[in-house]
């Protein structure tokens, strides 16, 4: 089943405990975001609302006494849009409550599926797969039907050997 605009906010929020993505595309070519990105690029300063309703979505599911997260998994040298996503997106994500890591896998991938398909985990019992294009596009997010202990289990391991995102930056120029 697709998952688009009302449909995939429901499936979304309908999370008792946990939402949890694994997050492993070099660059995402999202239209709302081009525009904060070349600005970024071309060094300007950082809109005061940047990402408001993310993080107006983000405290109200930690309000409520769920939790967000995500494991971002990135290669060296980090793309223009992961330094972009570093300084202008990962901290005010985490001012709002979400709880990101970083897994570096320029050397080791860990076992882990780097395929170019991002999810979201939702409980340990629900997920929806991300697609994308090359250049980082989405094509669709689609609900996954299938076995879910492999997802469990790369989620496991992606928080085993990633670190906290303050730890991965600390001495990086981003």
């Amino acid at each position: 089943m697709l998952l688009d605009g009302e449909s995939w906010r429901e499936f979304f929020d309908g999370f008792a405990r946990e939402a949890w993505r694994f997050e492993a595309q070099p660059a995402y070519s999202m239209p709302r975001e081009q525009e904060n990105v070349a600005r970024f690029l071309r060094g300007e300063a950082k809109p005061a609302d940047h990402n408001r309703r993310w993080h107006e979505r983000v405290r109200g599911f930690v309000t409520s006494g769920r939790r967000i997260g995500r494991v971002r998994v990135v290669r060296r040298p980090l793309t223009a849009y992961q330094r972009y996503q570093f300084a202008w997106g990962i901290p005010g994500n985490i001012t709002a409550g979400e709880d990101i890591r970083v897994l570096d896998v320029t050397h080791d991938d860990h076992g882990l599926p780097l395929t170019g398909q991002d999810w979201w985990l939702f409980d340990d019992t629900r997920l929806a797969h991300l697609n994308f294009r090359p250049d980082g596009t989405q094509i669709n997010r689609k609900v996954y039907e299938g076995d879910l202990a492999p997802f469990r289990e790369w989620k496991r391991i992606a928080l085993k050997h990633s670190v906290s995102f303050e730890e991965y930056v600390q001495g990086l120029d981003v």
